[in-house]
């Protein structure tokens, strides 16, 4: 797995693009459910998912205990790790930092910074490269 990382309008989403044009795009933005991933994923050697924030928020109201929504998270990035070893296909996931702006005034908003944050941590500890995206300048953060 590879880590795209950035701020928003940071341009993680032309990197990709750039670097992996034919990839499957699974996306948060386009109403796709995370869940849903396996479908995309059989028809595609290169699988990029994107809209993570959106997919935490989903489940916020669903699950009020964080530890299990992030374990559940970490069971998604599990299975997309299994996939990749076993299809021999590359999983691409973007995720949007949100830990370098104002911290929220409203715990929602808060829990899920924090969520999207530990999710950021799981994420990376999976990847073998992470990049961190900003102005359209990518960097690499792994040796």
């Amino acid at each position: 797995m590879q880590l795209f990382i950035g701020g928003t309008c940071a341009g993680k989403r032309n990197v990709v693009r750039q670097r992996f044009d034919s990839a499957c795009w699974h996306s948060a933005y386009a109403g796709c459910q995370l869940e849903a991933w396996h479908a995309a994923a059989v028809s595609s050697r290169c699988l990029v998912l994107e809209g993570w924030e959106r997919w935490i928020a989903a489940r916020l109201a669903d699950e009020p205990d964080d530890d299990r929504l992030r374990q559940a998270m970490a069971c998604e990035l599990d299975a997309l790790c299994a996939w990749e070893a076993e299809q021999g296909g590359e999983a691409l996931l973007i995720l949007l930092e949100m830990g370098r702006g104002i911290v929220p005034l409203g715990a929602d908003k808060r829990r899920l910074r924090d969520l999207n944050g530990w999710l950021a941590q799981d994420a990376a500890a999976r990847c073998e490269r992470v990049w961190y995206v900003r102005h359209g300048l990518v960097e690499s953060l792994t040796c």
